[in-house]
């Protein structure tokens, strides 16, 4: 893996780990909803996907 992809996975695991950090979990622990779903189920998996298709665009430039 070239140097530049290993940074980029470096840099984005560094936003994950901040990402769901307890301070930014908690700003979004309430009792609202949206569309029916608790803003912290939806947080959590917004930012989960955002981060899996991240990666996904960083390895796909790997293997190009």
């Amino acid at each position: 893996m070239k140097k530049r992809h290993e940074q980029k996975f470096v840099v984005l695991s560094i936003v994950a780990l901040l990402a769901f950090n307890v301070p930014f979990v908690l700003m979004f622990d309430s009792n609202e909803a949206v569309g029916g779903i608790p803003v912290l189920y939806l947080y959590i998996f917004s930012v989960w996907l955002l981060i899996v298709l991240f990666a996904y665009r960083i390895l796909s430039k790997f293997y190009e």
